[in-house]
């Protein structure tokens, strides 16, 4: 069962007295509203075709979910989206294909609709199912050190075609399913929950409930969803950082302190080291679901350093984490990459799955600090951390070891 957590306000935004209780590794309720979500439940037949069956995900821009096809009579991934546009995500996935070289780690479109609710109606799109989110694994324990040198290669492999094609994901970066884990949705003031927002929130099904430490070379297998957030730079559209609407803790410094610049492939470059990150050392590097962009900047500093110059000025909120001469203002500092680091390394000494030796730890640091950088010109391109020394050293050789164990080499 999840838990529920007590609610936390951020000191950068003023005090709101929240609705629902909020609900662990779900969905915030409160776009559960006009423009917002679809409410779905369990056993809902959408398009009268597909009935939903488990939850796969969920995302800024929609949920995704495990359903029936009555029709084919296979299960597929259904995503509904929020009823405000999506931007460019099924756009996105039909140039891919159109694009030549299609990857079979991109979703194909099977059908697309949508579907008329309280909040809105909302776009609708099908696509083979994945298994779940590597983060929701996550949450059960932590990956051995071969499967997440596998998993970090396979996953800018991924990126690498993205931007091969002249696109940026710009998202954060899924056959046993088991039964739907349902918590129920109550309010701080007992009424029952609204027409429009659902009266149980179904939690994303992890690998049938196989811990990740249990996955071996062969479970390795990547699917890069979620193209909600996608552009292409060279567009006569750009995208700008006031623009960008994935979570804060993957957002890039430059989005949040420029807003008014254009975005380009070294936003997925940001993004993507802290997947790494994650992949390999099991915790996230910067923030939580209750973090606001600012509290995530104040965690930057403290593990990457002062921002450039310049970038001090332009953070607005600098005042409530700072004083005047640079100092925190009794604060909790922040133990920085080595020790963050240390932790996931204990952790992988208990589980006995493997620990990085003092090389590959320092290699791995000069990697992510490389593609952490904070001005975005000065980040690797994607081809640069393909070809990067820990990359080549010891993610590429575990990479091959799976595809070898999955009959695909």
């Amino acid at each position: 069962m999840a838990s529920k957590r007590s609610f936390v306000f951020s000191s950068s935004s003023p005090p709101e007295w929240p609705v629902y209780y909020p609900i662990d590794d779900a969905e915030c309720l409160d776009d559960y509203c006009e423009g917002g979500y679809h409410p779905v439940e369990i056993d809902d037949v959408l398009y009268e075709r597909y009935r939903i069956v488990n939850k796969l995900g969920f995302g800024g821009w929609s949920t995704v979910w495990l359903a029936h096809d009555s029709i084919k009579e296979r299960y597929v991934a259904l995503k509904v989206g929020i009823a405000r546009p999506i931007p460019n995500e099924i756009k996105v996935l039909r140039a891919l294909e159109m694009a030549g070289g299609y990857h079979d780690k991109i979703p194909r479109l099977l059908d697309e609709f949508r579907v008329n609710g309280p909040n809105g109606s909302h776009p609708c799109y099908v696509t083979e199912p994945a298994m779940c989110s590597v983060r929701y694994l996550y949450y059960l324990d932590a990956f051995p050190l071969d499967v997440a040198r596998a998993m970090a290669y396979e996953l800018v492999q991924l990126v690498s075609f993205v931007h091969s094609r002249g696109f940026v994901h710009g998202e954060q970066f899924r056959e046993e399913f088991g039964e739907p884990i349902k918590e129920p949705v109550e309010r701080f003031d007992g009424k029952p929950p609204p027409i429009g927002v659902p009266r149980t929130l179904v939690l994303p099904v992890s690998f049938g409930g196989k811990p990740a430490r249990k996955f071996t070379l062969s479970d390795v297998g990547l699917l890069l969803g979620d193209f909600g957030e996608a552009f292409a730079p060279a567009s006569s559209e750009p995208r700008l950082g006031a623009d960008c609407h994935i979570p804060a803790g993957s957002l890039p410094p430059d989005a949040h302190l420029q807003p008014d610049v254009p975005l380009s492939f070294s936003s997925d470059i940001w993004s993507l080291a802290l997947a790494i990150w994650y992949i390999f050392a099991g915790i996230p590097l910067f923030g939580s679901c209750f973090d606001c962009p600012d509290d995530v900047m104040d965690q930057m500093i403290d593990n990457l350093g002062p921002l450039p110059n310049g970038w001090w000025e332009k953070w607005e909120k600098r005042t409530e984490y700072y004083n005047d001469d640079g100092t925190k203002k009794g604060r909790y500092v922040d133990s920085g990459l080595d020790k963050r680091f240390e932790k996931a390394q204990d952790l992988r000494r208990k589980r006995n799955i493997g620990e990085a030796g003092p090389e590959e730890t320092v290699v791995f640091f000069d990697l992510m600090r490389r593609m952490l950088k904070y001005e975005p010109e000065e980040r690797l391109t994607i081809n640069e951390v393909l070809q990067s020394e820990w990359m080549v050293k010891w993610a590429l050789p575990e990479h091959q070891r799976s595809l070898e164990a999955r009959g695909e080499l």
